[in-house]
């Protein structure tokens, strides 16, 4: 359903299965790049200096490292055995290697992955789920570089490199440091879309009840919802009355699968908790916690709770997986991937003839070589044949070459490196197969549920098979 206050490419509300909003009761929404939005580039370098700046504490040549928001993307995978950064199709098949700054060749990526199949569930790999894992592929890709020159401090394996960047990111994302920084400059970090306000203004209207639920603590959810909701609030309100419930530090995606204690704020300021039992009160903010007491405090069935969030893993993969609630995933790159497939449509349109007259040349070359192959055989003239065989060749080569430069620029739509986010080559990508299975919905951004309304029937799209064209 096309946004009617934008009619911008992108903006749709995308469904992998059918979801009648009207049957919705509740709707959990999570905060960082959800409802609200950061500037990828600044966010992350910021992220990756931070980092940085911890593994420099170590004694590691860092100084040079640089973060570029565009080397990378979502559904990339790392492959913390051999040190390499993998695309692969939704069934897993390997599409594109790079290890360190360098790309592997296509021998040299066959020879590698010939046969492996890229398992998420296999330990060795590791998903990039969210695009918090942007300043952790940048740091990955350049600490590998170096690694192979001469080996790093304390380093004997790829996946003790992985760990060690881990670390170091999970500290600058939980000691405060980092989140400090963009509380006390929001304007440089945020790209806030007033349009939510409306969107979820109109989901209480018709009844719905909101729930904020976040991984960020307290301090840092309040300061950022503050700045980001209340300067467009009727007077008198703030953000803390769109929400019937708020839980922070929810330790997704814990949260989803275990049952965890549940402490309540008794002072906003000073953010001390207590130990809280029973049902959950509006109004109140909560920290931890888990699932089946909201499931329980709030009274609906799994299937009428909708979670809306952008980490594919922790938001939507285990929502979908262990509670049944349905799941909504944002990405917002959707948006200039989805542009960008618009403005090439003519051309694809272009390369789809094409690849069909293609397809019917190389059938009639290779049922001409077969005529001879029979005619070889039973000792008959050729001669004919061959000069047929030839002009067939001859076409199938100039109409490949029509195609070369139409399939580099498809190939190029999305992520200059990578590609696009949800194709690998003319497969689906790993993360669209992610998607697809456990995002009953997806979108760009939050406030694209306006255009559907709170009263909307999102309708999935019929299925596509390779027999249907």
């Amino acid at each position: 359903m096309e946004d009617p206050l934008t009619s911008s490419p992108g903006r749709d509300l995308y469904c992998n299965r059918t979801l009648n909003l009207r049957g919705v009761r509740a709707i959990g929404y999570d905060m960082d790049y959800t409802l609200i939005h950061y500037h990828v580039d600044e966010w992350e370098r910021a992220a990756f200096e931070h980092a940085r700046q911890r593994l420099a504490e170590r004694g590691w040549p860092v100084e040079s490292l640089t973060f570029d928001p565009r080397a990378f993307t979502l559904g990339l995978v790392f492959d913390v055995e051999l040190g390499n950064l993998v695309k692969a199709t939704r069934f897993g098949y390997v599409m594109k290697v790079q290890h360190g700054n360098e790309a592997l060749s296509f021998d040299e990526q066959r020879n590698v992955y010939a046969e492996i199949v890229i398992d998420l569930g296999e330990d060795r790999f590791e998903f990039m789920n969210t695009l918090f894992e942007l300043s952790r592929a940048s740091l990955w890709t350049q600490l590998i570089e170096i690694h192979d020159v001469k080996p790093l401090a304390g380093i004997s394996s790829y996946l003790q490199l992985y760990r060690e960047i881990d670390r170091a990111l999970g500290a600058a994302h939980l000691e405060g440091a980092l989140k400090q920084q963009i509380v006390d400059d929001p304007d440089r970090f945020v790209d806030f879309d007033p349009g939510i306000i409306e969107t979820l203004t109109d989901q209480r209207l018709a009844g719905k009840q909101l729930l904020l639920i976040t991984n960020s603590e307290w301090w840092y959810s309040e300061r950022m919802m503050n700045w980001c909701f209340n300067k467009s609030m009727p007077d008198g309100q703030t953000w803390r009355d769109l929400f019937d419930v708020v839980i922070v530090a929810a330790a997704k995606p814990r949260f989803f699968s275990e049952r965890g204690p549940i402490f309540r704020l008794v002072d906003d300021e000073l953010g001390h908790l207590e130990p809280h039992n029973g049902a959950l009160e509006s109004g109140e903010v909560y920290h931890g916690g888990n699932a089946r007491m909201v499931e329980s405090s709030l009274g609906h069935d799994p299937s009428q709770f909708l979670y809306v969030g952008d980490h594919l893993f922790g938001d939507v993969h285990v929502t979908k997986d262990v509670l049944r609630w349905r799941t909504c995933l944002i990405a917002r790159e959707l948006e200039d991937e989805v542009e960008a497939a618009e403005a090439f449509a003519d051309t694809e349109r272009q390369l789809s003839e094409l690849m069909l007259e293609k397809g019917r040349l190389e059938q009639a070359h290779a049922q001409l070589r077969l005529r001879r192959r029979r005619r070889v055989v039973a000792e008959k003239p050729r001669d004919k044949l061959d000069a047929s065989i030839e002009t067939a060749a001859a076409e199938v080569a100039a109409i490949a070459a029509k195609i070369a430069p139409l399939a580099q620029a498809a190939a190029a739509q999305g992520n200059d490196v990578w590609g696009p986010l949800m194709r690998a080559g003319v497969d689906k990508s790993l993360f669209a197969r992610q998607v697809e299975k456990y995002a009953d919905v997806y979108t760009s951004r939050v406030s694209n549920f306006a255009a559907a309304t709170p009263y909307g029937y999102l309708r999935a799209a019929k299925g596509s098979l390779p027999h249907d064209a």
